[in-house]
């Protein structure tokens, strides 16, 4: 329990008030009774100042119940196992940059990118979401505050007939009065339930971001998958057109009498598969194009992209240790915030469990006669009720809260470490996958060059006709299958390099989260009028 004066935002301020109601409202009743009662006003007087004393004792001792947050310990290791061999950027304590995808070097895609923080409308919802946090938490520290409210009312009345009273006959009562009523947070529920809404209003920051590198990634990706389509589509075309050749030479031969008619026909039947298949991939690349259409905002009738060769090249990743992925993880960081909302809203919880103080003033007036109204005699004022209430019983409804604020609470922690590990597991796929996909890379280029001569020699020797036109078509279909093989591990390799880029962070670092007092968001003078006001 702290005893620091100012470690409870009500704590000076009530102290303040004490002294102000000793000062001016006391002072002023104590004279008013002494004035019209005499003597005998002096033991109400007394009590007053002794329950005010009171009150201002409770108030100076009030404290925050339930557990001070520690952020929960997770599971760390000191390097990623699959970091061995990998080919650090330089130089090696480089971090990637905010704008990631500009290490990639290809303006097209920068452009897209761009377009993602302006008109994405998952990100426009995941905004609107952050400031909705952000009103929750004014609205939590809303209740430091006192209430106060204005009434005015008539009355027209008559007493009922053959009673005995002073007023006959039809009467007029008017009234005005200002009341203002609070309720001190004595245990800290209202403290903890800022808390909690800071906390959360942090983490709908962190999914923000989370959300904004996913979408930028998935961007990235599709915008590579699509390049490797039209590298493949280009493969295609360019079989094609080898394909019309050997079928012209296969026409020639058979002219000449030197070749079966089957030939021709083979020829034939692979020229029209390779172009079937060319025709094939225009669906695929029409689908990314229309999904790159949708993450930038847009129709798919408003984009249109151009068939360009796939230029980009693997650039080299900057890959810290474990520990700092920690920090640079938008997803791990709303968890985090996750579970010390969760551990706020156990004291919220436990504060249930004692007692509450309730205050109220008001001050009116009150007469027969409209004009009369703002006459000083009119006047009349009361401070309470002071309303202290003791919870006893509730069939056990504050025991089941508390422990369901505690299982929340169970819950965000498993969350959080099921996330820590999760970015693990992500960072190790992608370089593993990096890893392999260099070394099939080799691989592979070595099997479209053994494809590419086996081709040259065999269609050499058919037109020596010392092979069958079928070795021929073997020896193609080899070769084509290699080179697009080879097209699409480059497609595979700029993703997965995009994949650990966004499992790293994407440039992103905890210290981007808003503070305690920016999760709150800018208080608007109008929120304090008693009308809306836009």
């Amino acid at each position: 329990m702290s005893t620091h004066l100012y470690s409870c935002p009500e704590k000076y301020f009530l102290s303040l008030l004490s002294r102000h109601f000793r000062t001016s409202y006391v002072g002023r009743a104590t004279r008013a009774l002494r004035t019209r009662s005499g003597a005998r006003g002096t033991p109400c007087i007394t009590c007053s100042s002794q329950l005010l004393s009171v009150i201002c004792f409770l108030m100076l001792t009030a404290c925050t119940v339930g557990p001070d947050y520690r952020r929960p310990v997770s599971a760390a290791s000191t390097k990623f196992k699959e970091l061995k061999g990998w080919k650090q950027a330089q130089p090696r304590d480089h971090e990637i940059p905010g704008k990631w995808w500009e290490i990639f070097k290809d303006p097209y895609l920068n452009s897209l990118e761009e377009q993602v923080n302006i008109a994405n409308q998952s990100i426009a919802q995941a905004e609107a979401q952050y400031r909705q946090a952000q009103s929750i938490v004014q609205s939590a520290t809303a209740a430091y505050f006192p209430t106060a409210g204005g009434t005015a009312t008539v009355n027209r009345f008559r007493a009922a007939s053959g009673q005995n009273v002073a007023v006959q006959g039809v009467k007029y009562l008017f009234s005005a009065a200002l009341s203002a009523a609070w309720e001190p947070d004595l245990w800290g529920s209202v403290r903890r339930q800022v808390e909690s809404s800071e906390a959360s209003s942090q983490a709908s920051a962190a999914t923000l971001q989370a959300l904004r590198l996913s979408t930028q990634a998935t961007l990235a990706q599709d915008y590579f998958l699509l390049r490797a389509l039209d590298a493949q589509i280009k493969l295609f075309n360019d079989t094609v057109e080898t394909y019309k050749k050997t079928l012209k030479i296969t026409q020639n031969r058979y002219e000449a009498g030197v070749a079966a008619q089957s030939e021709i026909v083979q020829a034939e039947v692979q020229l029209e598969s390779a172009q079937a298949q060319a025709i094939n991939l225009g669906i695929q690349r029409a689908q990314f194009e229309h999904a790159i259409a949708i993450l930038i905002g847009k129709t798919p009738e408003e984009l249109s992209i151009a068939v360009a060769p796939l230029n980009s090249q693997l650039p080299p990743i900057p890959v810290s240790v474990p520990s700092q992925v920690l920090e640079r993880r938008p997803d791990i960081a709303a968890a985090e915030r996750q579970a010390a909302s969760a551990n706020a809203q156990i004291g919220v919880a436990k504060a249930a469990y004692f007692p509450t103080l309730s205050l109220a003033a008001s001050n009116g007036q009150q007469t027969n006669t409209f004009t009369n109204l703002l006459n000083a005699g009119a006047r009349y004022w009361a401070l309470g009720p002071a309303a202290f209430a003791v919870p006893l019983f509730d069939g056990g409804a504050r025991g089941a809260q508390m422990q369901q604020a505690i299982d929340v609470y169970d819950a965000s922690v498993a969350a959080y470490r099921q996330a820590v590990l999760t970015s693990f597991q992500e960072v190790e796929d992608n370089l593993a996958t990096l890893r392999i996909l260099e070394q099939q890379k080799q691989v592979q280029n070595k099997a479209v060059e053994s494809a590419q001569k086996a081709v040259l020699l065999t269609t050499n020797q058919y037109k020596a006709g010392t092979v069958s036109y079928l070795n021929v078509m073997v020896d193609q279909a080899a070769a084509l299958a290699n080179e697009k093989t080879a097209v699409i591990l480059q497609g595979q390799r700029l993703s997965a390099a995009v994949l650990l880029v966004k499992a790293l962070g994407g440039g992103w670092n905890a210290s981007d989260l808003p503070s305690q007092d920016q999760a709150g968001g800018e208080v608007k003078w109008s929120q304090f009028l008693p009308i809306p006001v836009n």
